[in-house]
């Protein structure tokens, strides 16, 4: 077991997704140690990839700015190594089947082990072909995190049977983004979890505002937001940390409401 458990351990839990190298390394560090100090419980960290189909125009383009920039995944796990030396919160990463497989899956994620990485994030792995990374995760104690959406319908109670650390919820149909409103019936999707695992979930996808962070930490045990934190370092650059700070506390007060 992980480490990931730790998140959900006092009250609701604040996930922020911050892809690594946009603009720079330098700043994602920043970005992410000003995400612990205001509240944030986990944090993903998106390795960049040239074709990541999940995501909206937002975290699309901050994958373009760092691979421009020359990040690559060894300079993400330099980082990560840097970064571990204070920050001790869970940290997962998020990134796409190719940059696993390209890496070496069994290489890449004993690096998730040495860097103290508990999870790994895959949305273009389907269910039906995770074997091909599970048993190098299991090897390693580092959860194989599980994604549920809502076209998953008959395979909710078998994806919740085996998964580990958080079950990531995704709020809505399509890709990443900021969204007004989210109509899935997620209340649902919750119970039907819930009756097949005891694994925490969390909610993703088009969540933005502190009024949605309240309404859906009442639903499910996390929250999780990715493109309006990527705006932030989008608009201001280097400067984006304090404004990402500002942002999760504000998010995190919403929660306990």
């Amino acid at each position: 077991m992980s480490n990931i458990h730790r998140a959900f351990e006092n009250g609701k839990a604040f996930i922020a997704f911050i892809t690594c190298g946009d603009p720079d390394t330098a700043t994602t560090i920043n970005a992410v140690k000003s995400a612990v100090q205001n509240g944030a419980d986990l944090v993903e960290l998106g390795i960049p990839f040239s074709d990541p189909t999940a995501e909206g125009v937002t975290i699309q383009g901050a994958n373009i700015r760092a691979l421009r920039g020359g990040i690559t995944t060894d300079k993400v796990f330099g980082m990560v190594r840097e970064l571990r030396q204070s920050v001790k919160i869970p940290l997962v990463f998020m990134t796409y089947a190719n940059v696993v497989f390209s890496y070496g899956a069994e290489k890449f994620i004993a690096a998730c082990r040495e860097l103290d990485i508990d999870g790994l994030i895959i949305p273009d792995l389907p269910f039906e072909e995770k074997e091909e990374f599970l048993p190098y995760c299991h090897k390693y104690g580092v959860d194989l995190i599980s994604m549920i959406a809502p076209t998953s319908e008959n395979r909710i109670a078998e994806i919740s049977r085996g998964a580990e650390g958080f079950i990531y919820v995704v709020s809505s149909l399509g890709v990443t983004g900021t969204r007004t409103r989210i109509t899935t019936d997620l209340n649902a999707i919750i119970q039907a979890i819930r009756k097949n695992s005891s694994v925490p979930c969390a909610i993703g996808f088009g969540i933005s505002t502190p009024e949605q962070a309240a309404e859906m930490s009442r639903i499910a045990d996390g929250v999780i937001v990715g493109s309006a934190i990527v705006k932030f370092l989008e608009k201001y650059g280097t400067e984006a940390p304090e404004h990402i700070g500002e942002y999760v506390r504000s998010m995190k007060e919403a929660m306990k409401q």
